[in-house]
């Protein structure tokens, strides 16, 4: 039987256009994925991997497994790093040179875990209430971890759900009336250098303030005592009184949009008439301060209001924001303006950490992959955050993935030493060594000499 067109006797691929190119698939020497060795190398500074195999509990009874449990777990997450969201890629990264040397042990020198070993790792070890309850607390961890190498002053929390479109038969998944579609509704707690404090998944026709106390409170937990002030944004799904209760209880400064009511509108009437003369053609904006008190509310609170008047526009853009903050109006809502960065850092792990792949049957194991997920991000986010070089200061996570992590490298092996040959096309060789310059900044110091 004749070859296949373009395939030679010895599984060489060639084209036509030019007889001269040959294409060789050899996928146990070359790697798509070398950039991600740079992020082992922040995990092992930072200890992050090890922190988490002390934290999990391995169901495996016997003496013989193949894997070490942390290995498994940087499977998982340097796998969602690098944009391959499903176990079923195992088959393939199991043999990738840089995924068997990220993983460590013994797959450095055989093969990283199989599809159905990954399967039972994430669906059945996680999926233990003392895993994933692990798991849900591990973020915060991680993120304390960075800022015991660089303490930030103050915290800023910004909290907002969003939407994980389901396609089966999941559990749990609902019908959402707002986001029209069969969905999870899950809940996520940033903080202002992007990092994932704390999510949570949840069935998809939940409120969007729903369950917010397990989600935020232990990471209020987490930082008292630590930071000089802690604030709080959300938008006015959570304008609710338990919530404004519990922020000043802990002496938290938040800003919280406010549903405009009859009431708030007559407060401002004054602002909502049309100024007298020409439109100019530049925005103007009104600020208006006032105290009120809603029938629900057992104090009253302050409400900060804007107007703004748009060139061509008939009426004003009207907003409430109530806050316990200090400042003058305009700096109030400067403030709260900057809550729409939660919005950008979820439309991040939705791209490029790919979180809404919620495929599994079972809502454990959905929970399960979600929090795999969330650490992937984190662990995308401290590298971007302090060990990128000024000319990349800005990338965000989805270039940071296909500049950086999609570095292409051959792999040569010696007597006692592993090179990978790595292409130089977005990344050259000074960013990379810059690179691993930041990251070695972050390691321990060593105690100084005695004298």
């Amino acid at each position: 039987m004749a070859n296949p067109a373009g395939e030679s006797k010895d599984g060489v691929l060639k084209l036509d256009f030019d007889r001269r190119l040959m294409l060789q698939f050899r996928g146990s020497v070359v790697t798509s994925d070398a950039g991600l060795l740079a992020y082992r190398e922040l995990d092992d500074a930072l200890a992050l991997s090890t922190m988490a195999a002390e934290l999990l509990a391995d169901a495996r009874t016997g003496k013989n497994g193949r894997h070490a449990l942390v290995g498994l777990l940087r499977q998982s997450v340097f796998g969602r790093l690098a944009g391959y969201e499903d176990v079923n890629d195992a088959e393939r990264l199991r043999h990738d040179p840089a995924m068997r040397w990220i993983v460590g042990g013994k797959a450095a020198s055989g093969a990283a875990a199989s599809p159905s070993q990954m399967g039972r790792f994430e669906t059945r070890w996680l999926t233990a209430a003392r895993n994933l309850s692990a798991l849900a607390d591990l973020s915060g961890r991680w993120i304390d971890c960075v800022h015991g190498r660089r303490p930030p002053r103050g915290i800023v929390l910004d909290m907002d759900s969003s939407v994980s479109p389901t396609h089966g038969e999941q559990e749990r998944s609902v019908w959402n009336g707002h986001y029209e579609c069969t969905c999870y509704h899950p809940l996520f707690v940033f903080n202002q250098f992007g990092d994932l404090e704390r999510s949570e998944l949840r069935p998809g026709n939940v409120h969007s303030a729903d369950g917010w106390e397990g989600v935020l409170k232990p990471v209020v937990v987490r930082y008292r005592g630590k930071v000089s002030r802690i604030y709080f944004r959300a938008d006015a799904a959570f304008a609710m009184p338990g919530v404004y209760e519990y922020l000043e209880a802990e002496r938290i400064t938040y800003a919280i949009r406010l549903p405009a009511n009859r009431v708030l509108q007559e407060r401002i009437g004054y602002l909502l008439k049309r100024p007298v003369g020409r439109p100019p053609c530049e925005v103007r904006r009104y600020y208006a301060n006032f105290r009120y008190q809603a029938g629900s509310w057992t104090t009253p609170r302050r409400v900060v209001a804007k107007v703004e008047w748009h060139p061509g526009e008939l009426y004003p853009r009207v907003g409430f924001i109530v806050t316990n903050m200090s400042r003058s109006a305009a700096r109030v809502v400067a403030f709260y303006n900057k809550r729409g960065t939660a919005e950008q850092h979820i439309k991040q792990g939705k791209g490029a950490i790919k979180w809404t792949r919620l495929s599994c049957r079972s809502f454990a194991a959905n929970s399960v992959r979600l929090q795999l997920h969330a650490l992937a991000y984190n662990l995308g986010n401290f590298l971007r955050t302090l060990a990128t070089p000024e000319p990349i200061k800005d990338w965000s996570l989805t270039s940071l993935k296909e500049k950086l992590i999609k570095i292409g490298a051959k792999v040569v092996s010696h007597g006692r030493y592993v090179s990978f040959q790595m292409a130089e096309v977005a990344i050259p060789r000074h960013l990379f060594q810059e690179i691993l310059r930041l990251i070695a900044e972050l390691r321990p110091q060593p105690p100084p000499a005695p004298a």
